[in-house]
């Protein structure tokens, strides 16, 4: 009776939310507050999910807490009459764009360039609600509607293009999308400390002028700063450079850093080895603690690049996510399902960063390598709030974060980290100054689990089962780690552990940054041997990539014949899509490795990258006749027998 009294109750607050507890979308709510005026307006390709998992709804709601007005217009229709754009009119401060939480063109196609079935990040997953590179398109629509006021770019899309850059969809090198937008200046990474000090200066130059609510809109002659961290801006090919933001009270890391000069856009178009040789630059400067300022010229103009802030500190984070957040879609979106926000509602981010520096994925590009997590107390509050969901059954859906178990991870000398370029903590192999003690988050599972509605927390972010097999020196730590490991997989699988070895060959690995197939071998034994001890059913789910940089077909009939003496049938399968700024993207498109400068073999055509694909699928009647004409056609005939039999 009690608990149905709960339900009841629950039920009753989230009818108490007003419209006033989201952000304003419109004229009409922007005038339920009261207000006469707007001081930000940020346009998003995303519908407007108010939960920390959504960028615009982070950065609105951090504006907001400094004592901002600020709105949001989610996915604004650009075919009309551009309504719209002009319905909120022209805020004092500047207008924000983001084309959303995913890339557009990724959100948008497949690695075949075929339109996926929905866009997750829209209503009913419909796919023509935003244009390609909305970044672009909303940024030249303002800046013609509203020539005078800023606009601030930030978001994935836009972070991972902020210099040259090669457009796997566009089949061609890129300008940074600065100079196709026309924005006045990009924030690039996690964008709360570049953000927020934007907004700090800004109001500042408001207040100087004599503006206050009310009064006229930022005049045109108000400068946008320049010397912010983790900013990139444009200036005339030759004028000076601003001075950087000084952060940091000790002389030793005040000093700026020699400027880094990359190739031109240029000179990139004409010789592809120098844009793999710029690449490596801006990879090393995007995972240091103090970088280097990077400038790449583009015809007349030279693109700047701001060094990133330091990684955010943990009270800095916990704040990011202890913002008022209804945790909800907007009620306009009432009766229609946004398939992300279905995929989250329920899971618990715990941290942010990865040191992985796996070659194809953007997460250390944009979050950079270095761990920063949550408080416990902050990340139990954010589960309190989640079993008081009226349609919460008890169930987290995920602890986790980039990866799912790199929670409370860091250098064990801090001047060593200061120091460190490289990309991966753990590739080639684990850093010996990382600290790998898995007890922190032990404490977290058990501190949840214990929580009153909650029967069970699943892990469904990505496991690196190199951090479970690895040996340090502290006999503690390598206890945890066992530990860690079997309460896993006792206790925190939903049926299926999703780990990622991505391939089998050890020369196609390397490539990616990714542990040899051996240790997956290794953790698959233990994962088994745990379940046989537990009499529980349970699967892993591995994770494989075709067509990467350096895979040929004979590697994907190998990985054929390793699969199946598993006894895996592969489900979570990919082409390697290309996507800006990653390491394989550039061996991919300039034929060269950054770090090397050796040649390097890609599948490029449709045929090549069908031809491996096809390999994941051995076990299907309608692919075996290719796949044998493929073996004796690529001279390994002697595979047909290991996969078909004799």
């Amino acid at each position: 009776m009690m608990k149905k009294e709960a339900k009841k109750k629950n039920k009753k607050d989230l009818k108490e939310h007003k419209l006033t507890d989201w952000l304003p979308t419109t004229k009409k709510e922007v005038e339920l507050r009261g207000w006469d005026d707007l001081d930000v307006i940020l346009f998003s390709g995303d519908a407007y999910v108010d939960h920390p998992s959504f960028g615009p709804a982070v950065i609105g709601r951090l504006l907001e807490a400094q004592g901002l007005r600020v709105a949001i217009v989610p996915q604004p229709n650009w075919r009309d009459d551009l309504r719209d754009f002009k319905k909120l009119g022209r805020p004092r401060l500047f207008f924000g764009v983001s084309a959303g939480c995913m890339d557009s063109m990724v959100n948008k196609y497949t690695a075949n360039k075929r339109l996926r079935s929905e866009d997750a990040y829209t209503p009913d997953g419909r796919h023509d609600m935003r244009p390609e590179y909305p970044s672009i398109v909303y940024t030249q629509i303002l800046k013609k509607l509203y020539p005078d006021v800023p606009v601030i770019l930030g978001g994935i899309e836009a972070s991972l293009r902020r210099v040259t850059h090669y457009d796997y969809w566009q089949d061609c090198v890129q300008k940074s999308i600065l100079i196709d937008s026309g924005a006045d200046l990009l924030i690039y990474g996690m964008g709360e400390k570049p953000i927020t000090e934007l907004c700090r200066r800004m109001k500042a130059l408001t207040a100087a002028a004599g503006q206050t609510h009310g009064s006229a809109p930022i005049a045109a002659g108000l400068p946008v700063p320049h010397d912010i961290l983790q900013t990139a801006y444009i200036i005339r090919k030759g004028d000076p450079v601003c001075p950087l933001q000084n952060i940091s009270t000790s002389s030793e890391h005040s000093k700026e850093k020699p400027d880094i000069i990359l190739h031109s856009h240029e000179e990139c178009l004409k010789d592809k080895k120098k844009q793999a040789e710029n690449f490596r630059f801006i990879e090393e400067e995007s995972n240091k603690y103090e970088a280097s300022r990077i400038l790449q010229d583009v015809e007349n103009k030279t693109v700047v690049v701001n060094p990133p802030y330091p990684p955010m500190t943990q009270g800095e984070l916990d704040m990011s996510f202890d913002l008022p957040y209804t945790r909800l879609p907007h009620p306009k979106y009432k009766g229609k399902r946004i398939p992300a926000y279905d995929m989250i509602k329920f899971s618990v981010n715990l941290h942010r960063g990865c040191f992985g520096g796996c070659a194809f994925c953007t997460i250390s590009a944009h979050q950079g390598k270095f761990i920063v997590s949550r408080s416990k107390e902050s990340i139990l509050k954010e589960v309190k709030e989640i079993t008081e969901m009226p349609d919460f059954k008890g169930y987290l859906s995920d602890l986790g974060g980039p990866s799912a178990n790199m929670y409370a991870m860091h250098g064990m000398d801090e001047n060593k980290c200061r120091r460190c370029k490289r990309p991966s903590c753990i590739h080639p192999k684990v850093c010996p100054n990382l600290n790998t003690d898995h007890r922190p988050l032990l404490d977290i599972y058990r501190s949840v689990d214990a929580i009153s509605g909650i029967k069970k927390s699943f892990i469904g972010s990505g496991v690196r089962y190199d951090l479970l097999q690895y040996q340090s020196k502290d006999p503690a730590i390598n206890r945890s780690t066992a530990e860690y490991t079997r309460e896993l997989i006792a206790k925190h699988v939903s049926g299926r552990l999703k780990v990622a070895p991505e391939h089998t060959s050890d020369q196609v690995l390397h490539i990616m940054r990714k542990p040899s197939f051996a240790q997956f071998y290794e953790f698959k034994k233990t994962f088994d041997k745990v379940n046989r001890e537990l009499n529980l059913k349970q699967q892993i789910i591995p994770y494989f990539i075709s067509s990467h940089p350096g895979c040929t077909e004979e590697d994907m009939a190998e990985l054929a014949v390793i699969t199946k003496r598993l006894d895996f049938h592969l489900e979570q399968v990919q082409d390697f899509t290309p996507t800006p700024m990653t390491i394989a993207t550039e061996a991919w498109y300039t034929g060269y490795h950054p770090y090397t400068l050796q040649p390097v073999f890609s599948a490029k055509t449709q045929k090549e990258k069908l031809a491996q694909r096809m390999f994941f699928f051995w076990y299907k009647p309608e692919e075996r006749r290719a796949i044998i004409n493929e073996l004796r056609k690529i001279g390994r005939s002697d595979l047909i027998d290991k996969l078909y039999g004799k």
